[in-house]
């Protein structure tokens, strides 16, 4: 793979879509738009969208966890196959909003599955395949929710809906995650303002990755 891989992750309401859209468009200014992949879990291509639907269809609350850590374990290995893997092969960045560590975070930590078993049903859908970096944007559960319910209330699906509890465990996970692979996953404290996080985003990409973002 010529191309570089860096996933965007954090809890509900930690300002991912923000960020992502301020380093995109950074990049595509940079490099061209054409050597830049900004792409989304689950989703991305016709297969994984269409399985996104299924995941966060408000009327499938009696979904079992287990059915939907594999759906979400399926969407991103049609992501991988159809849109990460061509356009790193291609020599493009690639900018995931979210990865194998929301599944891990969300099925594992916040659904009770397991981060050991969510990790090893994931390793079978990538394929070996990790980001370089992943960018990890922590912010406490309760300012995640509050930022929701105040900004994309219109936005709302099954999983913001959980409550408090389910997501400490997701965040509990991710911070577990970034302990256990520290040189990948780097913490961002993302409870100050959007300006600065999308400043300190930019600088640890540029640190990790000299020719991006000079």
């Amino acid at each position: 793979m010529k191309g570089i891989f860096i996933s965007f992750e954090g809890p509900d309401g930690a300002g991912k879509t923000s960020v992502l859209k301020a380093v995109n468009q950074a990049l595509s200014e940079q490099l061209g738009e054409d050597q830049v992949l900004l792409t989304r879990e689950p989703g991305g291509d016709r297969i994984a969208e269409q399985i996104r639907d299924v995941l966060f269809d408000d009327q499938n609350t009696n979904m079992d966890p287990r059915t939907e850590a594999l759906l979400f374990a399926a969407a991103r290995r049609q992501h991988v196959v159809e849109d990460i893997e061509p356009a790193l092969r291609a020599g493009k960045v690639v900018l995931s909003d979210r990865y194998v560590d929301s599944s891990v975070a969300y099925q594992g930590g916040g659904r009770h599955l397991g981060i050991d078993d969510i990790w090893e049903l994931n390793e079978f859908a990538i394929h070996d395949l990790l980001p370089e970096l992943t960018v990890y944007l922590d912010v406490p559960s309760e300012v995640g929710l509050k930022r929701i319910a105040q900004h994309r209330s219109d936005q709302v699906n099954r999983l913001d809906r959980e409550k408090l509890a389910f997501h400490r465990r997701v965040r509990q996970a991710f911070l577990t995650l970034a302990k256990r692979h520290p040189h990948r996953i780097v913490v961002v404290d993302a409870d100050v303002d959007l300006a600065t996080v999308i400043q300190e985003v930019k600088q640890l990409i540029h640190s990790r990755f000299p020719s991006l973002l000079a």
